[in-house]
């Protein structure tokens, strides 16, 4: 549900979940795996898919090195910076 619009190509919920990670908890996330597994992450969190008062480790397995790779990307006003504002962004748990 979370690998959109194709393999290395952020959608613009998987980069609002790169932003939401790295203003929040400082995590680089790539927009490859990391990225979109956080988006997945985000998404099933704000739809209650997790019951109430459950723990849930988030496994960061890597994936910062590739963020080289797409530093075109996120670079002057594109990817990232295109998303939706900080203001904009639904808390994860309301």
């Amino acid at each position: 549900d979370y690998a959109y619009p194709a393999y290395g190509v952020p959608s613009e919920a998987t980069n609002d979940a790169i932003r939401l990670a790295a203003r929040t908890e400082a995590m680089i996330t790539d927009p490859v795996y990391e990225g979109k597994s956080m988006q997945g992450l985000i998404d099933l969190t704000r739809k209650g898919f997790f019951p109430e008062g459950s723990r849930i480790l988030y496994a960061h397995l890597g994936g910062a090195p590739a963020i080289n790779g797409y530093s075109y990307y996120y670079k002057d006003d594109g990817g990232c910076r295109k998303s939706m504002s900080d203001e904009a962004l639904p808390p994860i748990f309301p």
